[in-house]
């Protein structure tokens, strides 16, 4: 995480400082690498945390890490930092708007190297069983916990072929095996279903359309009538305070109501918000001066409203359940080629948008994603158990055949 905070500064800070296109262009990899790197690491991070509180503390990075750039509190201060330094001269403003992402990433770095032990399973992969239990006895507030905890851990890394650790901390020399091979070429039933699992709700989160929402929502308002710039950019704040304020409710419910109902409401009111925003898009230019204004607001609304829905389960869930699922030695990988998945579709929706709705309307591109995200309802409901309350070693045994029992899949 220290090296993804250094990245990102350097990348804001070059960019923000750039006197040439060369130079613009060498800060903006920095910057997505160190993005890339954030994403990856701190969902697995948090996923070897605390069992009780494994949901609320995964719901917290999608909105205020400064990797997450795209994300709730960040989009609105986005919003609002363009609007205070749009006055400035066009000299400054635009590198005052980069460069101020490079103050989040200093605070990161500091927690990081002062703050942040490693993960008990990493220790215990690297053969430091006490510090593994110190970080277990801090974490959970029971020592006897954090032994039973422990003795899971340890007995979760001797099955990873090649890398077995004795009970007194000791490695053993085992055969090496490809962990890419497990993941990809020749996995178990178990990990293809959790792959399977990790891969749809990372595809299915930017083929609802967010990236297009986030990154036009000023054309989107346009189409819906608004000619208003203030009024646009207002109507663009609005998403971003509805974003934000719609970050309290998974932080506190995760762990309560569960995994699968936050992800089932959530992707049927993205569903339902994106068809209301494409019926009221079709309308808007046959309206007559009364009935566009509502119009207009029945897209701002349900715009909002989807903003509010995705935020709720398909924003900040499906990082947490990603990264829990996975086996302990094919997690980091696993977690790797999901966010793969992620960014890749959210490069595909942000730069096909504007030809997708030139070919078939604005409202049918709306239309489209809402599809997408009737699928994802569907997705959620056939192929994820519920994983509130379990612990990490296991999940793969939640995938196993055992996995298609109803209580396994609601409790």
């Amino acid at each position: 995480m220290a090296l993804s905070a250094a990245m990102f500064f350097a990348g804001s800070a070059t960019t923000g400082a750039a006197s040439a296109y060369a130079a613009l262009m060498a800060g903006q990899p920095m910057a997505g690498v160190g993005c890339g790197f954030g994403l990856v690491v701190v969902p697995v991070y948090i996923a070897g945390g605390v069992l009780r509180r494994r949901g609320f503390l995964s719901s917290i990075p999608p909105r205020f890490a400064p990797f997450h750039h795209r994300r709730q509190l960040g989009i609105l201060l986005s919003y609002i930092a363009d609007f205070a330094l749009a006055g400035l001269p066009e000299s400054v403003n635009w590198r005052l708007m980069i460069g101020v992402g490079a103050v989040p990433p200093l605070f990161l770095a500091a927690a990081t190297l002062l703050a942040m032990p490693e993960t008990p399973r990493w220790l215990v992969l690297n053969g430091h069983h006490e510090e593994a239990r110190r970080v277990l006895t801090r974490t959970t507030g029971d020592a006897a916990l954090a032994d039973r905890r422990l003795q899971d851990i340890v007995s979760s890394a001797r099955e990873i072929p090649k890398q077995a650790v004795s009970g007194d901390g000791k490695k053993e020399a085992r055969p090496s095996t490809s962990v890419w091979r497990d993941l990809l070429v020749r996995p178990t039933p178990s990990v293809r279903r959790v792959l399977l699992a990790v891969l749809g709700l990372q595809f299915f989160q930017q083929a609802s359309g967010v990236a297009a929402l986030v990154l036009y929502a000023p054309r989107v308002f346009n189409r819906a009538g608004i000619t208003s710039q203030h009024a646009v950019l207002g109507a663009t704040i609005l998403l971003g305070v509805v974003k934000t304020v719609s970050i309290v409710i998974p932080l506190f419910l995760t762990d309560r109501l569960g995994r699968r109902p936050m992800l089932l409401t959530s992707a049927g009111g993205m569903a339902a918000s994106l068809l209301v925003l494409g019926f009221s898009l079709r309308a808007a230019p046959a309206a007559d001066a009364s009935a566009a204004w509502w119009a207009a607001a029945t897209s701002v609304a349900a715009a909002a409203a989807f903003m509010a829905t995705f935020s709720l389960g398909f924003g900040p869930v499906i990082w947490m359940y990603g990264s829990e699922i996975l086996p302990l030695r094919l997690r980091a990988q696993g977690t790797g080629i999901g966010t793969a998945v992620n960014r890749v579709m959210s490069a595909v929706v942000g730069m096909t948008f504007i030809s997708m709705y030139e070919a078939v309307g604005m409202a049918g591109s709306f239309y489209i994603f809402a599809g997408f995200a009737a699928a994802a309802w569907v997705f959620v409901y056939a192929c994820l158990p519920e994983t509130k309350g379990r612990s990490l070693e296991e999940m793969e045994a939640l995938f196993d055949g055992s996995a298609d029992s109803p209580s396994l899949m609601t409790q």
